[in-house]
């Protein structure tokens, strides 16, 4: 067997008997599109997210040797995407500060195909949050993680978690209502 045969087929087993390409193997996977799917829900759109997301699977593979508990790999995935998608949102906002007003870019084909109406609303809606909050929500509704898991991701307390999500949820119910009459 070849070894780029070896480090893409999944292999069986416990996770800590695998060694760092048997673990991304089976990961990337299982993980590779949810964690996209997430990490373009928290920064709106695709490329950056394939980027963010494949530079939090590099990372597990540099870190899996050390990794405490390898049954947990999927949690450090997805708090890596959740601060990958933190950082290029950091970035870009500091870009957009110094950028020059212009007109604003089009909309990609893959993004206006994955976007309905309704969607766009909510989406837009959802971008008006702060931060938190925002993720909160998308790892709460579209990750369908569980206070404790979210908790963990973002390093805050459960309650901060549950307050996040009643107000992120009672803006975002206030903002399509209002958008809804208008």
């Amino acid at each position: 067997m070849d070894e780029a045969a070896r480090v893409t087929e999944p292999v069986s087993g416990d996770p800590r008997d695998w060694d760092a390409d048997a673990a991304v193997a089976n990961l990337y996977a299982v993980h590779w599109r949810p964690m996209v799917r997430l990490a373009a829900l928290l920064m709106g759109e695709t490329a950056s997210a394939e980027e963010v997301v494949a530079d939090a699977f590099v990372g597990l593979h540099r870190r899996w040797p050390r990794l405490r508990d390898p049954q947990a790999a999927a949690a450090y995935l997805r708090a890596s995407v959740v601060n990958g998608s933190r950082s290029v949102r950091r970035h870009r906002d500091v870009e957009v500060r110094r950028r020059q007003p212009g007109s604003p870019e089009p909309a990609g084909p893959e993004e206006r195909a994955l976007r309905s109406e309704e969607d766009a609303r909510v989406l837009a809606a959802l971008r008006r949050l702060p931060r938190r909050q925002q993720e909160v929500l998308v790892l709460r509704y579209y990750a369908d993680a569980s206070e404790a898991e979210i908790a963990d991701t973002l390093g805050v307390s459960r309650g901060a978690v549950k307050s996040h999500a009643h107000r992120g949820v009672a803006a975002l119910r206030a903002a399509l209502t209002e958008e809804g009459l208008r």
